[in-house]
């Protein structure tokens, strides 16, 4: 441990914002990292805890404490503090297949567990962590590692997430020809269309996509397996197929008024964002989606937060995000303690941004939608709320959100983006593969492993999981790629 007492001596920073108002005006980042002097300090605030649980992805209360990839926090964050930056990116490859991206996307499951997180404010590991990958892509330490000798196998990725990512990063690595296949015109997944821009720049992606190439993946864009090619053409052309398609069913709402225009799924309504913006070279913005509207967003997760945002860019009139649970607690309680996750009330940068612009906090709790209405056009106006309230289910003992009779309210909305969730993978996929699949409609794997109930196919990420955080998708990737890998060769030393 490089500083013992550096968690005292120094305060926690984070990467400089620009102000809401500011930054609303283009879609790019919006960060400004600090220097590497002042990033070794927070590097100094390392503990090297003898039990360090910000490495430890471990399940508990029912969701993940630490990195699942088990990064070597530690150790990246002393390398960091001494200004070892090329062996801290080079600690850091040994366990991760792209820093960039989750050190932009990820909400930091190794800061939540943090022990300094128990009693004062968490090391910036995930800033450190962007520190190193970006520092190493200047110096030009990440280059191409083509393999030296070829297996001869040939494996097909379906997707190009990230997971499908990580897997055939590993699988080419390790001398196999990996060919990747994806159904939209960029590679990418959800990572290009799913995450706006100002959080995620797509150049970010590109680079990674080149180096790819560079050792010898290959890609093959706009093309649907399962529609424009078969399963069996797969199958028959290669040695193994490994699924990661995503969970890319979108959870609706069903309710009446349900069929009028101006309601669209976050995805549909973020990708089309994207697209346009990737498409004009950012020259043309898409303001015609929501400008002058009254928005109103269904769910509170990251994808409900990335609409608020993307609304207000786009010149919203308003903006209105529904979510069902209570509001969460501003401080931990006491049947949430660390290192469990916290559940806490978070104030993400999209209504940091509605807050700013329209003077108030986008969110509603407990209240869902219980009927949208339509102009003469057929075109959405309003859309009637019902507020909601925690009862036992009298048949499971379960608590459930139930409607609260008499407490509608009906709000203009000219435009309504569903982000629900996702209920897993889409089943034209799975019917062609002929796949077992669970009531949940994740493919079904055999126990603690990645291959699928037909033979030489295998499947990772949301696919096999169902819906997740990026960090899980990596590590998904890279298991079923050691999963592949021994199948193929009898042994892996991935």
């Amino acid at each position: 441990m490089g500083k013992p007492t550096g968690f005292l001596e120094y305060k926690r920073e984070t990467a400089k914002v620009l102000a809401p108002k500011v930054r609303i005006a283009d879609f790019h980042e919006f960060r400004t990292p600090m220097s590497r002097e002042k990033q070794r300090l927070q590097g100094a605030r390392c503990m090297a805890c003898g039990v360090p649980f910000c490495q430890s992805g471990m399940m508990i209360g029912g969701m993940a404490s630490g990195c699942p990839l088990h990064n070597l926090v530690p150790e990246t964050n002393d390398l960091v503090y001494t200004g070892n930056w090329k062996q801290a990116y080079l600690r850091l490859s040994k366990t991760h297949s792209f820093p960039e991206f989750t050190s932009r996307v990820c909400p930091a499951l190794c800061e939540a567990a943090c022990t300094c997180n128990l009693n004062g404010e968490p090391v910036a590991t995930k800033d450190n962590e962007r520190a190193i990958i970006e520092t190493a892509f200047e110096e030009g330490w990440v280059q191409p590692q083509k393999p030296k000798v070829r297996t001869g196998k040939k494996i097909a990725v379906i997707g190009s997430g990230p997971s499908g990512l990580a897997a055939a990063q590993q699988l080419n690595r390790r001398g196999h020809s990996v060919t990747v296949y994806e159904r939209s015109d960029r590679p990418g997944g959800l990572l290009r269309y799913g995450i706006p821009n100002m959080k995620l720049e797509k150049s970010v992606i590109d680079r990674r996509i080149n180096l790819m190439e560079e050792e010898g993946v290959q890609f093959v864009l706009n093309t649907n397996v399962g529609k424009d090619i078969t399963a069996e053409e797969l199958l028959k052309k290669y040695d193994r197929v490994l699924l990661a398609c995503g969970a890319s069913n979108p959870r609706d709402i069903q309710v009446p008024g349900r069929e009028a225009k101006g309601i669209y799924f976050a995805v549909d309504f973020l990708g089309k964002v994207t697209k346009t913006l990737l498409d004009s070279n950012f020259e043309k913005v898409p303001y015609e989606m929501a400008k002058d509207k009254n928005v109103v967003v269904i769910g509170g997760g990251d994808t409900g937060n990335d609409c608020v945002g993307t609304a207000i860019r786009l010149g919203a009139k308003s903006v209105t995000q529904l979510e069902m649970m209570p509001k969460p607690p501003v401080q931990r309680t006491e049947s949430n303690p660390w290192p469990q996750w916290p559940r806490v009330l978070k104030t993400d940068y999209g209504q940091e941004e509605a807050i700013a612009v329209f003077g108030h906090d986008p969110r509603v709790y407990q209240t869902t939608v219980k009927e949208f209405l339509a102009d003469k056009k057929g075109n959405v106006c309003k859309a009637k709320l019902i507020k909601l309230k925690s009862q036992k289910d009298e048949k499971t003992g379960r608590m459930a959100m139930v409607p609260v009779e008499g407490s509608e309210e009906v709000i203009p909305a000219d435009l309504v983006l569903i982000a629900a969730g996702f209920l897993g993978s889409q089943k034209y996929v799975t019917d062609a593969f002929k796949v077992a699949v669970n009531a949940r409609t994740n493919v079904d794997t055999k126990p603690e492993g990645y291959e699928t109930s037909v033979p030489r196919v295998f499947a990772a990420g949301d696919m096999r999981r169902g819906q997740s955080l990026v960090v899980w998708a990596i590590r998904e990737g890279r298991e079923a790629a050691r999963a592949v890998d021994e199948s193929l060769m009898g042994y892996t030393n991935l």
